[in-house]
């Protein structure tokens, strides 16, 4: 138990001690009680708004609760002071020892620091990447791979049993023009000379696999009409396709547990079994679709389909889930897709690209529908990135052929750089990959920042050999209030780690390490001028043993942070 989950637990036996004396009711909810850190240190070390939550369905008055549960706190041993502030905000300031005894938890625990067995029983499925099968991974879609797959680690931590699956949209238009591309790729491994037109795809990653059908069918399908090869071919070039993608995620470390392809699903009769069970409950049914609202279209004729109610869920129309020609749309396919999910998973994620923004509202509904909302649904929305050299952005396109590929950029600049980049933003705010940025030796480059507090602390121990300095014991009670301001800190990760899986939100690790390290940077520049305060006072064992040990104590919790992100913690830096 970290000191955070440990004082929530000291509050709750407070309040229900309060409780046992008639000083308020039994059943009051306490779900939106928090203990944190204070906005203003000066103020404590750690605040709770219990009695501003509980006093009005108590009947109390805000601060005289806060009084009489302050009263309880302050008799704990952990505990040096306690106020009230404002209408009843609670402050408490903890004993140095408290401290340091969450220094030693740290060192104690190890990798273990900061999990918890919140998410314990629970299934989550995440879905990320879910690219079109249509050629290698480009850095179009790096970022929404990364927040997955952290994400998916992050509730791992935190203690939830997690699928990771990749949707292959293999039941569409794109992959037939994938198999019309990979067709002029296989004439052209038997001889002729051809041109890639436009609307096809023209990349050269296609040339191995029209190479592979040449040498395996001959020239058989070469003036077959394309009847007679498109599926064949379309299988083959999805199937090539899908061995890029996952030899390319592999480069960032990303694997998945389960590739789920939609022509399956679809012949599986998935979307027929959605749409029975959702026309049982009344939420799909046979009516006139209207031309979409703020839109005149001269040709638009209303058709009766197929409709789910979506507006029962806060949509703006009923929605279309076959198309007239009889075909699912990509809502109904959505639908189905997800109804299958939702039977393997207590709560689902998705990570979409912005672009889809307008249909999250229909799809949040249909889960709702499909689960009888018993099921947690998030869908996090991924900003594109922008690709920067030289001071310039570098334009892609993936049907022209010149977009960069993943590929190219981690090897360029490594995997951890990639992935922490990635999340040095919130996933639906704007960003800008600068290839000269991402790899700068300064404090405004997070990935450097982070990794250079990391081999500072490594460092040491070396630095501490050489000088000969010998720490047989150590003695925390050296460590003075500068020291421990640290630990303050380093004892905030628990906390973050289960807000960040609570809210869904990986980049929270990034941007928690970036303040560690930056404390870290700020006490060892302090001993520049004030040498009393370095690390390594080879004049004072007992003091250099217990820095050390904080210091450890800091890399250990930069090397759990990375260890979510997907990133590995450097020794040295050149």
């Amino acid at each position: 138990m970290t000191l955070y989950t440990r004082f929530a637990a000291h509050l709750d036996a407070a309040l229900d001690a309060l409780v046992a004396a008639g000083d308020l009711p039994a059943d009051l909810n306490r779900a939106n009680i928090t203990v944190e850190p204070p906005r203003d240190v000066t103020h404590g070390d750690l605040a709770t708004n219990a009695a501003m939550v509980l006093a009005k369905p108590a009947g109390a008055n805000p601060r005289a609760l806060a009084e009489k549960i302050a009263a309880r706190l302050e008799t704990l041993d952990e505990v040096a002071s306690v106020s009230v502030a404002g209408p009843g905000f609670i402050n408490l300031f903890l004993t140095d020892d408290t401290w340091r005894a969450e220094l030693s938890a740290i060192r104690d625990e190890g990798d273990a620091y900061g999990r918890s067995a919140r998410g314990a029983g629970t299934t989550v499925n995440v879905e990320y990447v879910s690219a079109n099968p249509t050629g290698p991974m480009h850095m179009g879609h790096c970022r929404g791979a990364v927040v997955g797959d952290a994400l998916a680690s992050l509730l791992e931590f935190s203690g939830h049993k997690v699928i990771r699956e990749y949707y292959v949209n293999d039941a569409g238009g794109q992959v037939d023009v994938l198999a019309r591309s990979v067709h002029l790729r296989y004439r052209e491994a038997l001889g002729a000379t051809v041109e890639i037109p436009e609307g096809l795809y023209p990349g050269d990653y296609l040339v191995p696999v029209g190479q592979a059908l040449a040498a395996e069918f001959g020239d058989t399908y070469a003036d077959a009409p394309e009847s007679d090869w498109l599926v064949l071919f379309r299988t083959r070039a999805v199937a090539a396709m899908l061995v890029l993608i996952k030899d390319d995620l592999a480069l960032l470390g990303i694997h998945h547990d389960l590739f789920s392809s939609e022509a399956e699903l679809q012949a599986a009769g998935k979307p027929e079994a959605a749409e029975h069970d959702l026309r049982a409950r009344g939420l799909i049914y046979d009516g006139l679709l209207e031309a979409p609202k703020g839109q005149e279209l001269e040709d638009w004729e209303p058709v009766v389909l197929p409709l789910f109610r979506s507006t029962q869920f806060g949509d703006d129309q009923d929605r279309p889930i076959k198309k007239s020609n009889g075909q699912w749309t990509y809502f109904g396919a959505d639908l189905a897709y997800h109804y299958q999910k939702a039977q393997t998973a207590d709560a689902l994620i998705d990570i979409w690209g912005a672009d889809h923004a307008g249909t999250v509202k229909r799809i949040v509904a249909a889960v709702a529908a499909l689960t009888g909302g018993k099921t947690r649904f998030d869908v996090k929305l991924v900003q594109m990135v922008r690709l920067m050299r030289n001071g310039e952005p570098i334009k892609m396109s993936k049907r022209a052929g010149n977009f960069v590929t993943l590929a190219d950029v981690v090897r360029e600049v490594g995997k951890d750089v990639v992935r922490f980049t990635m999340l040095t933003r919130k996933a639906d705010a704007q960003m800008d990959f600068d290839f000269a940025k991402v790899v700068e030796a300064s404090k405004d480059n997070p990935v450097f920042y982070v990794n250079y507090a990391h081999a500072r602390v490594a460092s040491l121990h070396r630095r501490a050999a050489e000088a000969g300095i010998v720490c047989d014991v150590v003695d925390l009670s050296q460590l003075d209030t500068e020291d421990l301001a640290l630990v303050k800190l380093a004892a905030q990760f628990p906390r973050i780690v289960d807000t960040a899986a609570a809210a869904r939100e990986p980049h929270r690790i990034a941007f928690y390490l970036y303040d560690l390290a930056a404390s870290l940077h700020a006490l060892w520049n302090v001993g520049n001028d004030r040498p009393e305060r370095r690390f390594l006072l080879p004049d004072n064992p007992a003091l250099t043993g217990a820095r050390l040990f904080l210091a450890d104590a800091l890399a250990q919790i930069i090397r759990n942070g990375l260890g979510i992100m997907g990133v590995q913690a450097v020794q040295e830096m050149n």
